[in-house]
């Protein structure tokens, strides 16, 4: 497995960043894979695959650039440029535009893992990756950035708030697949083979993005690390559609009760109005109920917008609920649609 030792104090200084050419490039390999992770992402596959495509069709030098960057263990770093917080997407990519030559070559055998295809020995690989993360950014992100941000913005109040309540090893094991906290200052990366790196003193970078199947890691010099994940599933829009436990739906009503199952991560009226399908005056009253009575409590902002989360009242009343039944939240005996 691939660790790194963290000191207290570098932990204690890490920081969550949002990143636009992150969540690019986790698009990208979306895009490459065609492999979507819950309806949401399957309609935005449908989307921009056929584009996506046709640009790589006509264009076989990046067609082939694409799956050697990727690789199988590793990436080719130069396409993932460490972020830094607060920079534009044409700020970030400008760094994988000026990549050297030589540097973006020697990226490509490591994530190869042996010699250069002979149309990639070339000295415009950066270049050529910069166009492609630009057309994926114009056509395929920039035009949901808006709602994207908010999503990333409500993941990283829900990883704040729950460091307070659980500490840091709570967050570290519930990141992504294959990160845990192994004590002993040590923080598991990934499943990979891979040296150790001692990191203590650098600054450490938290950096989600909402394409569900993908993470990685990436470092600029022994100064800056991120570490990359994707945020939590039902703010990406995963959740929504499972069924209400039917006696929490007894009681609260199915709308309302779905509201509560919704708040175990911390969510804004719009996105409850996106991921429900529920009308926004409809949402509005149901988080007036459920805040007079003490199951949901606003926990912060993401950008304009105001969160929620359930309360510990909410939390033992949503688990109750999952012992019982599965239904649709009809009392028994009861027709639907009746």
């Amino acid at each position: 497995m691939g660790w790194w030792r963290i000191s207290a104090d570098t932990l204690a200084g890490s920081r969550f960043v949002l990143s636009p050419l992150a969540e690019t490039f986790a698009s990208l390999r979306l895009l490459h894979a065609a492999r979507a992770a819950h309806p949401g992402e399957r309609a935005w596959l449908d989307a921009h695959l056929p584009a996506y495509r046709a640009r790589l069709t006509a264009d076989p030098v990046t067609a082939l650039l694409v799956p050697s960057a990727l690789g199988t263990v590793w990436i080719a770093d130069f396409l993932t440029v460490t972020p830094r917080g607060d920079e534009t997407f044409e700020e970030e990519v400008e760094r994988v535009r000026g990549v050297p030559p030589a540097t973006a070559r020697a990226h490509l055998r490591v994530s190869l893992g042996g010699p250069l295809p002979a149309p990639l020995d070339r000295d415009d690989l950066g270049e050529r990756a910069a166009d492609l993360l630009t057309h994926v950014w114009e056509d395929a992100v920039r035009p949901y950035w808006s709602r994207r941000r908010r999503i990333l913005q409500a993941d990283v109040v829900a990883r704040t708030a729950r460091v307070g309540r659980g500490g840091w090893a709570a967050v570290l094991d519930a990141l992504r697949p294959g990160t845990r906290w192994l004590g002993d200052s040590r923080l598991q990366v990934n499943a990979h083979e891979l040296p150790p790196r001692e990191i203590s003193g650098a600054e450490l970078l938290f950096v989600p993005v909402t394409p569900q199947r993908v993470g990685w890691v990436s470092w600029e010099g022994t100064r800056r690390y991120a570490l990359v994940y994707p945020c939590a599933g039902a703010l990406a829009g995963e959740a929504g559609r499972e069924p209400v436990p039917a006696g929490l739906g007894a009681l609260l009503g199915t709308a309302r009760a779905r509201v509560l199952m919704l708040l175990g991560s911390p969510m804004s009226t719009s996105h409850l109005v996106a991921v429900t399908g529920q009308g926004l005056g409809s949402v509005g009253r149901h988080l007036r109920v459920l805040l007079d009575a003490g199951l949901v409590e606003r926990c912060g902002r993401a950008g304009r917008s105001v969160l929620y989360v359930r309360t510990a009242a909410g939390e033992v009343l949503a688990e109750a609920g999952r012992v019982g039944p599965v239904g649709d939240g009809s009392p028994r005996g009861a027709r639907v649609g009746s």
